[in-house]
């Protein structure tokens, strides 16, 4: 089991497999992009899988695959499959754009791919001019970077049974209005919609955010109250967190008419690190137990330098005691800095 200096067990492990994307979301990246990384540079898929082979032996239960955007690395459907075959490993989950989703699903209508156990899907416009300003995407030039086709491609997904989950960035003076829009996709659909308050990393530091209290104010102005139905911080027997499909910070709630339900991960204007149960392994290896910590590990250069499996489990046990206490994104903790590296470096 790895449990921080501060008593926090760690079981959640997300794995960003490419730094590439067919985005350039303004939260995410500078306007003139960035450079990606070697090949040589980036985990191979044998690395991860020996990696969260090692994580699972010390009590990592979640994995969560993420990018860049992940649809875009070839291999990514066997790699899903050899990561639920990993003894220890109970969900696996991925978060994409969306816009590849299509043929991900046609791959599995042809020949049974093994789906994640659910998906997380980033979208933070339905109009597509808002999105297009905010993804600084053309559709011409991306095939499919559409809301209307990534909506689709959800509906495609409730048909496969696979669990939603909608991520939306509000950024003021880009999607506040769409805010009320993303939200009533609750209604009709049996997913949640979650509400990410904008991080201060890189790029999005010169961004205004749209706090969670806003958002939800927004929302119970339009549909009505917001009522408290799991939350990481209270609740939880554990017959409900059994039922409930989420394993991370986000506070839930039911609308009154609505089949899914509204979540918000604040951050920044609340924190939640009392609680954090999360570390991350970036494409290219480096182990970091927080997200706006410099602290790492490079588990690429420790594998690639003949260590075995004790090492690595050495290694990754002292990384986990030093992971700090708060994060530094806002005043909240007392700890805030100016962090000058995006989230397309660390990894979504």
């Amino acid at each position: 089991m790895l449990v921080d200096a501060y008593g926090r067990k760690l079981d959640y492990l997300r794995v960003s497999i490419t730094d590439r994307c067919n985005l350039r979301c303004v939260y995410c990246m500078p306007p003139e992009g960035v450079e990606w990384k070697e090949h040589k540079d980036i985990l191979t898929y044998e690395e991860i899988i020996r990696i969260v082979k090692v994580m699972a032996k010390l009590g990592v239960r979640n994995i969560k695959v993420t990018g860049g955007e992940p649809l875009l690395r070839k291999g990514m459907p066997l790699f899903i499959k050899q990561l639920k075959n990993i003894t220890g490993i109970e969900k696996v989950t991925l978060t994409t754009n969306g816009i590849l989703l299509g043929a991900y699903l046609d791959e599995d209508d042809k020949s049974g791919c093994v789906l994640p156990d659910a998906i997380n899907i980033s979208l933070d416009a339905l109009d597509n001019n808002i999105y297009k300003r905010l993804t600084r995407c053309e559709a011409e030039q991306v095939i499919n970077a559409r809301p209307e086709t990534i909506l689709k491609n959800i509906d495609r997904l409730l048909e496969k049974k696979i669990f939603v989950k909608i991520n939306c960035v509000p950024v003021r003076s880009y999607n506040e209005k769409e805010i009320i829009k993303i939200a009533a996709l609750a209604k009709e659909k049996k997913i949640i919609v979650r509400f990410i308050e904008l991080m201060p990393l890189g790029a999005a530091s010169s961004l205004k955010p749209v706090s969670g209290p806003q958002a939800a104010a927004m929302i119970e102005k339009a549909y009505g109250t917001l009522n408290r139905f799991y939350g990481v911080k209270k609740t939880a027997n554990e017959s409900e967190r059994a039922k409930f499909p989420g394993s991370g910070p986000a506070i839930y709630y039911s609308i009154e008419g609505f089949k899914g339900k509204i979540g918000f991960i604040n951050a920044v204007s609340h924190g939640f690190c009392e609680t954090c149960n999360r570390m991350r392994l970036t494409s290219d290896g480096l182990l970091k137990p927080c997200l706006s910590n410099d602290l790492k590990l490079n588990l690429r250069k420790l594998i690639r330098s003949g260590n075995g499996d004790d090492e690595l489990v050495k290694y990754i046990k002292e990384i986990v005691e030093k992971k700090p206490g708060f994060h530094s994104l806002s005043k909240v903790y007392g700890t805030e800095k100016q962090h000058h590296t995006g989230l397309s470096v660390i990894g979504g």
